[in-house]
């Protein structure tokens, strides 16, 4: 019986479930993501038999948790680590996605013409199966960057997060478009898609620095009582911004990665509570989308289309991809040719193809469930062959570069208005040599000892507290930029 009791329970059990097995498939290389829709899929109407099997609520799902996806990935993403690779992200946003719809559309009705696959779409309706496809996704490649804690070189992860926080605007915009012309049965005309991405883009991008701009200067200005209400009131921005951008024609999901990007890089109240916050709720609505997601499927259906889908998503990972890289990056030549080959095999598709793929279904576009249902196929084979080879595929290219060590082993941080840094030092038998109280030990000038820390034990310290070797100690210095100005 469907009850909110009932709701209740059952989405309890399979964000539990989902979790245990995360943490089983990590250990093995297996994308988080890919898991949850499994999940999804086991309990499904194939599966235990949940039955879910609304497009409107798995796009509007889909809707909320994107918001939040995006918005997170933009906090995270600093301007100075994107601003050498940003020409390169917007062409490959852009140009990227334009050229994987063109190549795509045009195999997938090759495929329908001049073979034997199960398939049979207009030139059209191929074009818009492959642009429901043609972004990767920012989940998937947010998620397993970061899980993986990988460091690549040549500035390739700024780079593919950018790609993949921007690239979706247009992906929708062709979708969207390509389900008009076929909806209404009017011819499909150049000059009117270039005018609706050129506002897509432009409200999209002027709203969200708009309302990033804002949301610093209410959360550094207002005096709230309690802590836990920033995030809040900035998730409240979040969600104005998309609405607000969608009414105008704009393109949401660009604005609030923009307002994202704006209040990372800026000083922010309350920030560590709002980083916390929002990296959970992240989790949450991915763990949720995705589960959803694999609720809406039949696997079943998947069996008549598993041939034809095979075949494209083969052709969009060895064909599709890399030729839309390649001539993207054409221009740099500083770009090895070990990155470019890293950056065509981090065409990750993931949950953004599939709500995307709910856009005809609600549209009754004709076959649109076949389609569904190729995108769902697609995707799936992607995070198992892509997403389950990325670490291997750098260590191959060589492009992995040791992960630096985040924070400090003392667990110890300062507000971002307090100009310092905060290091920890292990000492060794040689920096005692001159003696082991605190006033021998030779520090950088402007460094002060705050702790230290002795097995399980913690020691506020004075110039005669002695040392051990193996003590840790907690040092505070000023940022070097200060010092420069000081000096």
């Amino acid at each position: 019986m469907i009850t909110a009791e009932n709701i209740l329970l059952i989405g309890s059990i399979l964000i539990f479930i989902s979790i245990l097995i995360s943490k089983t498939g990590y250990r093995f290389g297996i994308p988080t993501l890919l898991l949850f829709l499994l999940v999804g899929m086991l309990f499904g109407s194939d599966g235990l038999g949940i039955q879910f099997n609304s497009a409107e609520d798995a796009q509007f799902i889909g809707m909320i948790s994107l918001s939040i996806i995006l918005f997170t990935g933009g906090m995270d993403t600093r301007f100075h680590e994107i601003k050498p690779v940003l020409t390169q992200g917007i062409l490959l946003s852009t140009i990227g996605v334009l050229l994987t719809t063109l190549l795509t559309g045009w195999f997938i009705y090759y495929l329908s013409c001049h073979t034997r696959a199960d398939i049979h779409v207009t030139m059209l309706a191929g074009m818009l199966l492959a642009a429901t496809m043609s972004s990767t996704d920012s989940a998937s490649v947010f998620s397993l960057l970061r899980s993986q804690r990988m460091n690549l070189k040549e500035n390739l992860r700024p780079m593919l997060e950018l790609e993949s926080g921007s690239n979706d605007p247009m992906a929708y915009m062709l979708t969207i478009v390509l389900i008009q012309v076929i909806g209404s049965g009017s011819n499909l005309e150049a000059g009117v898609i270039a005018r609706d991405l050129l506002m897509q883009f432009f409200f999209g991008g002027v709203i969200g620095y708009a309302a990033g701009k804002f949301g610093v200067w209410l959360l550094n200005r207002i005096n709230l009582p309690n802590t836990s209400l920033y995030p809040i009131l900035l998730l409240s921005i979040v969600f104005i911004t998309f609405t607000a951008t969608d009414l105008v024609k704009g393109n949401g999901y660009l604005a609030v990665y923009i307002v994202g990007v704006i209040v990372g890089n800026a000083r922010l109240a309350s920030r560590k509570e709002t980083q916390t916050f929002m990296d959970g709720l992240t989790w949450l609505v991915q763990i949720i989308m995705f589960i959803a997601l694999g609720l809406l499927v039949n696997p079943h259906e998947m069996i008549d289309i598993a041939g034809v889908a095979l075949l494209i998503g083969v052709f969009m990972i060895v064909v599709a991809r890399p030729v839309s890289v390649f001539l993207c990056l054409l221009p740099f030549r500083n770009i090895s040719g070990r990155a470019r080959v890293f950056v065509s095999w981090v065409g990750l598709r993931g949950a953004v193809p599939i709500i995307f793929a709910t856009y005809p279904v609600i549209a009754q576009i004709p076959g649109s469930n076949q389609l569904f249902n190729i995108v769902f196929f697609i995707t799936l084979l992607s995070l198992v062959i892509q997403g389950m080879s990325i670490s291997q595929m750098a260590r191959w290219l060589k492009l992995d570069i040791p992960q630096e060590k985040e924070g400090n082993e003392f667990g110890v941080e300062l507000p971002e208005e307090i100009d310092t840094r905060l290091d920890d030092l292990t000492l060794t038998a040689d920096m005692l040599k001159e003696g082991n109280r605190l006033t021998h030990i030779d520090l950088p000038q402007g460094t002060l000892v705050m702790l230290v820390k002795r097995g399980n034990e913690f020691i506020i310290p004075n110039g005669q507290t002695e040392l051990h070797e193996g003590d840790k100690l907690l040092l505070i210095s000023e940022n070097k930029q200060k010092k420069r100005q000081n000096t």
